[in-house]
């Protein structure tokens, strides 16, 4: 990946358009989470990232760093997990929930509302630059929960073949990003989607129905999502293109 040691990305590493791709280190051989340090956050840097199963994740101080945990925590359809409670929140719409429809302000609110434990954020400018562009060219999406017309949550990630890669949420609102996000998981399920990878284990996320699995089984998992063909045998794995008319509320 060259000799750049940051901070962030590699100025002098080329940019990869979306149809281009790169091949990282397997992480099936790395001894730890890291798998490559360095390489930039151009769309095909990232494509090439999370169909490997290798997500950035580092200090604002430091270079970029690719990751790949193990365990992995993801979400089954099966094991998606409403309580009574957000049931009823859900029903009562105390919500709007919209996708793909404001999602740099998204990105932003994860990157800017305060978490318990946490000095700062990951989200740098060079993430948000990143990740809008993805949203741009239609890979990546945002849950959105609104109240009286105000975002007060929502959470984002990349769709891609039968796999939603979560990325982060936030809320100023109680229950709001776990109704953005309960909805768009209902939604995804309802399209096929295989499950949705939460990456590392966190309570919040155990609440909802996540379960660990070691990486070398996600990895396997991954490769049979993305490798996913409909009746005519074309190729799914490309789900681009705005949710913003596609997703509906919960019923």
């Amino acid at each position: 990946m060259g000799y750049w040691r940051g901070p962030g990305p590699d100025p002098h590493f080329p940019y990869l358009t979306e149809e281009e791709r790169f091949t990282f280190p397997d992480p099936e051989h790395c001894d730890d989470w890291i798998v490559a340090v360095g390489g930039n956050l151009s769309p095909g840097m990232l494509l090439s990232a999370y169909e490997q199963g290798i997500f950035p994740w580092y200090n604002p101080e430091d270079p970029l760093i690719w990751q790949s945990p193990d365990p992995r925590f993801v979400i089954y359809p099966e094991t998606l997990h409403i309580s009574e409670s957000m049931q009823k929140i859900l029903k009562k719409h105390l919500f709007t929930i919209r996708f793909d429809t404001n999602f740099e302000e998204v990105i932003h609110g994860c990157g800017s509302v305060p978490r318990p434990g946490q000095g700062g954020t990951w989200i740098t400018q060079d993430i948000i630059q990143a990740y809008t562009t993805l949203h741009r060219l239609g890979w990546a999406h945002s849950a959105e929960a609104y109240l009286d017309g105000e975002l007060v949550g929502g959470c984002y990630g990349i769709r891609l073949g039968n796999v939603f890669c979560g990325e982060s949420m936030f809320a100023r609102y109680p229950n709001a990003s776990k109704a953005a996000f309960l909805t768009l998981a209902k939604n995804l399920f309802n399209d096929g989607l295989a499950f949705i990878d939460c990456q590392v284990p966190t309570s919040h996320l155990r609440s909802l129905g996540g379960q660990e699995l070691d990486r070398s089984s996600f990895l396997q998992l991954l490769k049979k999502a993305l490798a996913v063909r409909d009746l005519l045998g074309r190729d799914t794995a490309d789900r681009r293109g705005s949710w913003a008319d596609r997703y509906t509320e919960i019923q």
